[in-house]
């Protein structure tokens, strides 16, 4: 299959990844357990999606395999504790920072040059996000919203560090973080305290949108660029309050809406606009041939 066929699946991927991630927060709410239960286990239930991938992978152990499964690791369990100390709006929000964090980390380690379509769009994201979620800032409490802005971080570090294996495997990432959230955080979850209930959320959690949706990004990854992959995923934090309204029926206000809007505008020019560069590009390489 020819690159611009990859990236489109990429694209597509992206896209389900993130209706799969937006479950995360009404599910993470509906288990009592404590944060570091969850992590463990819901990461213990995902290496089961992982199993028949294993075979696939050679565990080169190199920085970037690892840099990235730490980031995997750190940016589950941080989200998770912020879901369970703040509102689930304070937590989405500050998680996606991460495009922030991505522009500054992707020039130097990535070499991936920012462009200004690059920078417009970020910006526009921001402005949306911010819109989108102000009628359900506040609320919240300082820690849970300290740990949803170190989770924005570790998430750039995340798709940053799984696009520089582009070349590899990320999917040996994934399973290493995984692993390590099970033999880590699951131990320190049951000394702390029990399951009280919603087990079965748990299920899904591990089993649909962590080990699922993590499939899914591995191969995106690899054929989009880091900003691209945490723009499109942007798409999760639209999401998630269309399932707590099916599940409430608390509706999003007007300005919600309009962030919204806002943010899919964006997202939609920057997919149009850097394919019409990448075909410019392409042209100009197939005239300097000629």
């Amino acid at each position: 299959m020819r690159e611009t066929g990859k990236r489109k699946l990429a694209v597509a991927a992206l896209i389900g990844t993130a209706m799969l991630w937006s479950i995360g927060g009404l599910l993470i709410k509906s288990v009592q357990w404590n944060p570091f239960g969850i992590a463990g286990g819901r990461s213990l239930i995902a290496l089961l999606v992982f199993l028949p991938f294993i075979r696939q992978c050679r565990f080169r152990w190199s920085f970037d395999m690892l840099a990235a499964a730490l980031a995997y690791s750190l940016t589950t369990l941080l989200f998770t504790g912020a879901n369970k100390m703040t509102t689930a709006a304070n937590a989405i929000l500050l998680q996606y920072t991460a495009p922030v964090f991505v522009i500054l980390l992707a020039s130097f380690v990535l070499k991936e040059k920012m462009t200004k379509i690059d920078l417009f769009c970020v910006a526009g994201v921001t402005a949306g996000l911010v819109l989108f979620v102000v009628q359900g800032i506040g609320g919240g409490h300082f820690l849970g919203d300290v740990l949803a802005l170190c989770s924005g971080f570790t998430f750039a570090c995340l798709a940053v560090f799984m696009r520089k294996q582009k070349d590899a495997n990320p999917m040996e990432s994934v399973i290493l973080g995984n692993l390590l959230n099970a033999v880590v955080c699951l131990p320190i979850g049951l000394a702390v305290s029990r399951p009280a209930g919603g087990l079965e959320w748990l299920l899904i959690l591990g089993l649909v949108q962590l080990g699922m949706s993590y499939v899914l990004y591995s191969f995106a990854v690899r054929h989009v660029s880091a900003l691209q992959t945490v723009l499109l995923t942007v798409l999760e934090p639209l999401l998630n309050p269309v399932w707590v309204f099916l599940a409430t029926g608390e509706r999003p206000g007007a300005l919600a809406v309009t962030g919204g809007i806002i943010v899919l505008g964006m997202v939609v020019l920057h997919a149009v606009l850097k394919n019409r560069e990448d075909a410019d590009f392409k042209e100009k390489q197939t005239g300097a041939v000629a």
